[in-house]
């Protein structure tokens, strides 16, 4: 059965955590069509404050993708990787795995907040989001509501 996968990763620092910079960042979509078909490879954009969350993309091996995809008993479980070095902010309990049907797809939004080594640096700020369908789409189906919404984002401070 086809999976699609779309992986968009918005960036920023505290520069973009309030006024201007911040409606911009807020308006950034967490949806885009499909360019064209992407067989085994994941659709990433990349959207960074420095570049004014214009939209950049590219393609990736589906295994690099920070995703835990298994297909079972004609379902598809859905489960974002958090890695313990990346928990912030912190996550008390996290939601279960999503079971997906052929037709269904799921929304997935994490967010963490990054310091430097030395703490040297200001905080900057991830939000991934993750749009995962299961069997045949068509090219817009990540500008639609989604099947199953997971807002999965903690306080950032």
């Amino acid at each position: 059965m086809e999976i699609t996968v779309q992986w968009i990763r918005t960036s920023w620092t505290k520069e973009s955590r309030g006024g201007e910079a911040a409606s911009r960042r807020n308006a950034a979509p967490v949806g885009f069509a499909l360019p064209h078909d992407s067989g085994s490879f994941a659709h990433l954009i990349r959207m960074h404050e420095h570049d004014g969350f214009e939209p950049n993309d590219s393609w990736e091996d589906l295994s690099k993708v920070d995703v835990q995809l298994c297909e079972a008993d004609g379902r598809l479980r859905v489960l974002p990787r958090v890695q313990p070095l990346f928990a912030l902010p912190p996550r008390q309990r996290r939601p279960p795995a999503v079971r997906l049907i052929p037709g269904q797809w799921v929304r997935w939004q994490l967010n963490y907040r990054f310091s430097s080594a030395l703490g040297i640096r200001g905080w900057s700020y991830w939000l991934d989001t993750f749009n995962i369908a299961y069997g045949p789409v068509d090219a817009d189906v990540f500008l639609s509501a989604p099947t199953v919404f997971i807002d999965e984002q903690g306080p950032l401070r």
